[in-house]
């Protein structure tokens, strides 16, 4: 699919496109995306099934990877402004610096 930079809905219509290929793989929990940022989690290294489906339909659609964005057996990533662990989610600490740093009112 082209995306023209005179389309004005090229964005709305790139998400519709995402959201129809990858529709069944969100429900079920295994994949998260927002706009072209795609999370696959899971528990074993051998459950890549996932992946390969993933990449798969990126390709049936002519929609491409690249590799050197791609982070792979992480047990921690940054997605959205917060930090994605297995054992929780917490907020990057440059977001909530200013937060952190105000003085106490008098």
């Amino acid at each position: 699919m082209v995306m023209f930079f005179g389309l004005t809905n090229s964005l709305a219509t790139f998400q519709m496109m995402m959201k129809k290929i990858s529709q069944n793989l969100i429900n079920t929990g295994e994949m998260v995306r927002f706009i072209n940022d795609i999370i696959i989690g899971m528990e074993k290294e051998e459950e890549h099934e996932v992946v390969e489906e993933v990449v798969k339909r990126l390709a049936e659609n002519n929609l491409y990877i690249k590799l050197e964005k791609c982070k792979w057996k992480v047990r921690e990533v940054g997605f959205l402004g917060v930090i994605i662990r297995p054992e929780r989610i917490k907020m990057k600490e440059e977001k909530v610096k200013g937060v952190l740093d105000w003085l106490t009112p008098r």
